[in-house]
């Protein structure tokens, strides 16, 4: 069994001052994908994750204090590979890989297009280039688990009042449709395997108090390719783990 937990902290730092090693102590997963870390590889406390079974590996931005993802691994990675090879993307800090035997874990970080037009652009290559990325790598690396914040919501029940989101970043049709096509080409969103039910969030608005009413999205996930399927045993939310404005998701896999 391997339990792999996926986490947009929104500023690891901010989040370890909140009770996120506590947290990670007790609940023990096998691997951690951070997505949001904003901080440089050395700000990260690593010896703190280190002191409680981590390996550390991250790639940061080159911009300070913003975007960056992080894999944190009881087991030491084979592998550890950081972008897809595409400046823009890769100067955010958006994508990491690490292999662990012939199962390769990618920690990505979607851009949002909540803030115009260009980002929306952005957000909309990166879906098609990033596409293009694992198609390239499922020839040598057929068992994937993608984990992180895609920053769309795959399905209707994804959302609270999807009739009034169908023209918000994050849910356009075009970005769903992309999600359908993309699940369409041998991918399984885990969580969707296990349950069904709506109302089922990992990120909510910091405004009207969206959380305390569960007015939220899901937008973080563990997709993983369809020769993994049959190994998929339990994927689910912690919505009560609060060191960001999103919480954990996880799935355990039956290695």
């Amino acid at each position: 069994m391997k339990s792999i937990l996926s986490y947009n902290v929104n500023g690891i730092r901010s989040a370890i001052n909140k009770g996120l090693l506590d947290f990670l102590a007790e609940a023990n997963p096998d691997i951690v994908c951070f997505q949001e870390t904003k901080a440089q590889f050395g700000q990260m406390h690593e010896d703190e994750f280190e002191a409680i079974g981590y390996h550390c590996n991250a790639f940061s931005a080159v911009k300070k204090g913003y975007s960056g993802v992080a894999i944190f691994s009881k087991q030491k990675p084979d592998r550890v590979i950081a972008g897809i090879g595409v400046h823009k993307y890769d100067s955010e800090g958006r994508v990491l890989r690490a292999d662990f035997g012939d199962i390769t874990v990618i920690n990505a970080y979607f851009p949002s297009g909540t803030t115009g037009d260009i980002r929306q652009a952005i957000k909309m290559e990166f879906m098609v280039d990033f596409k293009l990325y694992l198609t390239e790598l499922r020839k040598t690396r057929s068992k994937l688990i993608i984990s992180g914040d895609f920053n769309i919501c795959r399905l209707w029940i994804d959302i609270h009042n999807p009739e009034r989101q169908q023209g918000t970043s994050g849910f356009l049709p075009e970005e769903r449709d992309w999600f359908a096509r993309f699940i369409g080409d041998g991918y399984v969103d885990t969580f969707r395997e296990i349950n069904q039910k709506p109302d089922q969030y990992s990120w909510w608005s910091y405004r009207a108090n969206s959380r305390a009413n569960n007015k939220g999205w899901r937008i973080d996930y563990h997709i993983v390719t369809s020769d993994l399927k049959d190994k998929i045993v339990d994927a689910g939310i912690l919505p009560n783990v609060r060191q960001s404005d999103h919480c954990p998701v996880y799935v355990k896999m039956d290695f």
